[in-house]
C-alpha cells in the first residue's frame, strides 16, 4: 500500500533523504526512527505530498504522490510534527472543521467525532480554546483528525510526545488495535525517537541516518544484534567470591560485568560469545560452588544500543 522508490529530496547542497526505497503493507506498524536530522520527517513530507521530491516517487495505495497528489492525501491520516493546529478554535469546531473537509456530513459525522473523542479521551476540553490546552492534549487533537475519516493509511509523527505514561499507554494500545486483523486494519508509519514505543507497538522498524535506510528488520531482530543479547543477569546472595573468574573461566562466555547490587548480593551480567543460550550452565555453576541464586534472567538486546552503533557507521 506504501511503496517508496528511490525517493530522495535535496536542500541545495544539503542531501536530507538520499535514494529511498521500501515497501509497508497493511497490517504492518513500520517504526521509522533516527537521529534528528536523519531524514524521517522530510521523507514522511514527501509520501503525504505535503513536499516534492527531487527525484523518486511514492506510490500510496496505487495513487503517484508526484501526479495524483489529492487522491493521496485522501487515503492517508496524518498526524504531522507538533501537531499543528488552528489555535483560537476549539477542538469541537476544529474536528467539524477537518469532517467537512475530509466529506464527513450530517449523522455520520456527529456519530463520527463523537466515536473519535471517545477513543482518544477529549471529552473534557471540546469547548476550550486550542491554544490554551496542554502540550499533551493538543497532540490528542492532532491524533483525532488524522483518524477521524478512517483511512486506510496513518502516517504518525511522534504520536506520543508529551503525553503522560498512562496516556501513551493508551495511545500505543489504540495503535495496535487499529492495526489488528481483517479487512479494517490499518498500515501505520510511527515515526518516533522513543525505542521502548518500538519495542511496544511496532512489527517492524526501519532505521534511517545521513538520509540512508541502514537497518530493516523486525524489533526482535535488532535486538539480537546487541552485545547483550541471551546474556544472564545473575544475583546470588553474598559477595560471590571467586564467581565472576569461575564464570569467565567458561568456553561459551565472553565477559562478565559487575553490576550494581546490594551490600548483602552480589550481581553480575555474564555475556555469551556469539549469542549463545548459556542460562543453565551459569546456573549450574552458581549452585555448584553452593550460592543461593536470588536473580537469574536471560536479556532480550538493547535495542538503544544497537540503534547507536548502526546510526554511528558501525554496522548495518
Amino acid at each position: 500500500m506504501i511503496e517508496l522508490r528511490k525517493l530522495s529530496k535535496r536542500f541545495g547542497p544539503i542531501v536530507a533523504v538520499d535514494d529511498v526505497s521500501l515497501e509497508v503493507r497493511p497490517g504492518e506498524v513500520l517504526g521509522f526512527l533516527g537521529p534528528n536530522g536523519a531524514g524521517k520527517s522530510t521523507t514522511m513530507k514527501m509520501v503525504t505530498g505535503f513536499l516534492r521530491p527531487t527525484s523518486g516517487t511514492a506510490i500510496v495505495d496505487g495513487h503517484d504522490v508526484q501526479t495524483e497528489p489529492m487522491a493521496v492525501k485522501s487515503k492517508i491520516g496524518y498526524l504531522p510534527e507538533g501537531a499543528p493546529a488552528y489555535p483560537d478554535m476549539t477542538p469541537e469546531s476544529y474536528l467539524k472543521f477537518i469532517a467537512e473537509v475530509r466529506g464527513l456530513k450530517g449523522r455520520k459525522r456527529r456519530e463520527r467525532i463523537d466515536e473519535v473523542v471517545a477513543l482518544v479521551h477529549l471529552e473534557g476540553v471540546m469547548r476550550q480554546p486550542i491554544e490554551t490546552l496542554s502540550k499533551g492534549y493538543k497532540r490528542r487533537v492532532g491524533l483525532a483528525q488524522a483518524i477521524l475519516h478512517d483511512p486506510k493509511i496513518l502516517i504518525l509523527d511522534e504520536p506520543t510526545d508529551g503525553l503522560d505514561p498512562n496516556q501513551k499507554y493508551e495511545v500505543r494500545q489504540l495503535i495496535r488495535q487499529m492495526a489488528g486483523q481483517g479487512e479494517s486494519r490499518k498500515l501505520i508509519v510511527l515515526s518516533t525517537h522513543i525505542l521502548e514505543e518500538v519495542e511496544a507497538v511496532c512489527t517492524r522498524a526501519v532505521v534511517i541516518a545521513r538520509g540512508r535506510v541502514v537497518a530493516d528488520d523486525t524489533p526482535a531482530a535488532l535486538q539480537a544484534r546487541s552485545r547483550v543479547h541471551n546474556a544472564v543477569v545473575l544475583g546470588v546472595r553474598g559477595d560471590g567470591a571467586g564467581l565472576a573468574e569461575a564464570l569467565a573461566e567458561l568456553s561459551q562466555v565472553e565477559a562478565v560485568e559487575q553490576l550494581d547490587g546490594q551490600r548483602e548480593t552480589c550481581r553480575l551480567r555474564v555475556i555469551p560469545r556469539d549469542h549463545q543460550l548459556i542460562v543453565q550452565e551459569v546456573r549450574e555453576l552458581a549452585m555448584a560452588k553452593g550460592l543461593q541464586i536470588e536473580e537469574i534472567r536471560v536479556e532480550a538486546g538493547r535495542l538503544d544500543e544497537v540503534f547507536r552503533t548502526i546510526t554511528l557507521g558501525g554496522a548495518s
